[in-house]
């Protein structure tokens, strides 16, 4: 709201504003009540203004009578002086210039409107300073036999329902020692209590998971909370108010005016969301600096159920988080780790992607996330969509080509073989029989080697199933499976920041050289896949 002047002005001359209290019901509480007042001194209420802001906003009135004003003066100087003297003074200036002179300024005129289109349709790069990654306190490990002991603790599993989680997590790639949040646990320490899956408890989950990744990305990359322009944090399953941006803001003590976005329904892949987010924000926001915090809360998320499409969740999914702090700064591209290249986006419409992942009650009314038996397949039919985005941008130009000469190839022979009427099962004359030989009837798709152009891999970390899957359809090596299988092993599957646990493996261990290529792939409910391409900035 904007306060001018004259209002003020009118206001009573009393040295105190009192304003009415108004009740839920609308009504106007009586001011002799004990109930309390908002009270402010003129004088506080006059330095509320905020009169840079008065300023810009009648900057577009200003600007359109200037150009009037300018309007007006061109055409009084063309009607005083005739219409005709400007195109005589322009005809003889043009009958004296050279030929060569002319030439170079048409020239020139095109290079100047094709400089004024690439600027404007520039973007600043956006680079990735540092992340950083939660990691567990040691009481918060648990190893199988202790998770095992936690649902036997719940007492609302059958003996049935307990083998199958059992013989589900020995399966399942996940180590011995990844990490559960109290509020589950606390059955551990005493055997009389079940889980614990209030507010609070979930609450306090995500406040030590948020504020120590938060707090540990600004100390390693010497930022201020007061530097922070935008924040983003997605949680897909727990979603408070006030919100958790709105947490962060407070325990940091940041600026009011920060652009602050809460994310949640959007599953694993949420982490992608968040990133391209911020980067369309930076894009029309210069010189600013984003904080991406990614995490999911399981407090009030554990299956106390027996349906076993719904028991997968409580042994699959773990405690994690990742901060991610991005700039559009250029002087933050000396100290960057990675700049962003390309993020592609692929969603899915159809009623068997979106019911893959879905949130639901089970036939006790149970609250638990239902996965499709079929998950795999459907992982593995929107990654090729979306791979077939993002080939373009990665691949080198030599794989392009096969891959067009191939779809070519593929209806020219369907084409063929309908206006030959060429069938297999039908035809038995010795034309046909030279035909189909010479025209095949199905031309195998050709699947582009994206290893030659991504150095690092990031799987989503879902299972082993789906790293295994992925790994197989693109025919990657050990090695660029090694990352999502590490990150599964020691941390299981948190959701949204797996990938950055990968990530920091890939930095770590794998040590990628400055120019290599990074790719993170995250699958989500919808069903969706991400897929961003990091170009590393640092290394030897």
């Amino acid at each position: 709201m904007v306060i001018s002047s004259s209002s003020i002005r009118d206001m009573r001359h009393d040295d105190r504003i009192n304003l009415d209290r108004v009740d839920s019901d609308g009504s106007l509480a009586d001011s002799r009540s004990s109930h309390g007042e908002y009270k402010v001194r003129r004088s506080r209420l006059i330095g509320m203004v905020n009169w840079w802001h008065v300023a810009m906003t009648f900057y577009p009135h200003a600007l359109l009578v200037m150009f009037c004003y300018l309007a007006a003066q061109i055409a009084f100087d063309v009607i005083t002086i005739g219409p005709s003297a400007p195109i005589e003074i322009g005809a003889h200036l043009l009958r004296g210039l050279p030929p060569a002179l002319l030439d170079m300024s048409w020239r020139s005129t095109l290079l100047g409107l094709c400089l004024v289109w690439y600027l404007a349709r520039h973007h600043h790069p956006v680079y990735l300073i540092d992340f950083v990654t939660f990691e567990p306190p040691t009481s918060w490990r648990l190893t199988h036999e202790q998770l095992m002991t936690c649902m036997q603790r719940q007492r609302c599993f059958t003996e049935e329902s307990i083998l199958f989680l059992r013989r589900i997590l020995d399966k399942s790639g996940t180590g011995q020692q990844t990490a559960w949040p109290p509020g589950i646990t606390q059955c551990l320490r005493d055997d009389s209590k079940t889980a614990d899956q209030s507010v609070e408890a979930a609450r306090k989950e995500s406040e030590t998971v948020i504020c120590d990744v938060v707090q540990s990305c600004l100390r390693c990359t010497g930022t201020l909370p007061i530097d922070i322009d935008i924040l983003i944090v997605n949680c897909s399953l727990f979603s408070p108010t006030p919100s958790l941006c709105a947490m962060i803001m407070n325990h940091f003590k940041m600026r009011e005016d920060v652009m602050a976005y809460n994310l949640s329904g959007m599953g694993c892949s949420a982490s992608l969301v968040g990133i391209e987010l911020a980067q369309n924000v930076l894009r029309s926001h210069p010189n600013k600096v984003a904080l991406v915090v990614s995490t999911e809360n399981l407090t009030q998320n554990l299956y106390h159920g027996n349906d076993r499409s719904m028991l997968l969740q409580n042994t699959l999914f773990r405690c994690g988080g990742a901060a991610i702090l991005l700039s559009n700064k250029w002087r933050d591209g000396r100290r960057a780790k990675f700049k962003l290249l390309r993020i592609v986006r692929t969603q899915g419409t159809g009623d068997e992607a979106y019911g893959a992942v879905y949130e639901c009650q089970d036939a006790n009314g149970e609250h638990g996330v239902r996965l499709d038996r079929n998950i795999v397949n459907i992982a593995g039919r929107t990654m090729e969509k979306n791979f077939t985005v993002l080939g373009p941008y990665v691949l080198p130009l030599s794989e392009q080509i096969f891959v067009a000469y191939t779809l070519a190839k593929k209806k020219a022979c369907k084409y063929l073989c309908r206006c030959l009427n060429l069938n297999k099962e039908v035809s038995s004359s010795g034309l046909n029989q030279a035909l189909l030989s010479w025209i095949p009837a199905k031309v195998p798709a050709y699947v582009p080697d994206f290893k030659r152009g991504v150095d690092y891999w990031c799987i989503h970390a879902g299972g082993r199933a789906v790293v295994d899957g992925v790994a197989k359809n693109l025919g990657l090596q050990p090695k660029h499976a090694e990352p999502s299988k590490y990150a599964l092993y020691n941390y299981g599957n948190t959701s949204s920041s797996s990938i950055w646990y990968e990530m920091d493996y890939v930095c770590k261990v794998q040590k990628p050289q400055k120019g290599h290529r990074v790719l993170q792939v995250a699958f989500g409910s919808g069903f969706k896949c991400n897929s961003a391409v990091w170009l590393c900035l640092q290394g030897k």
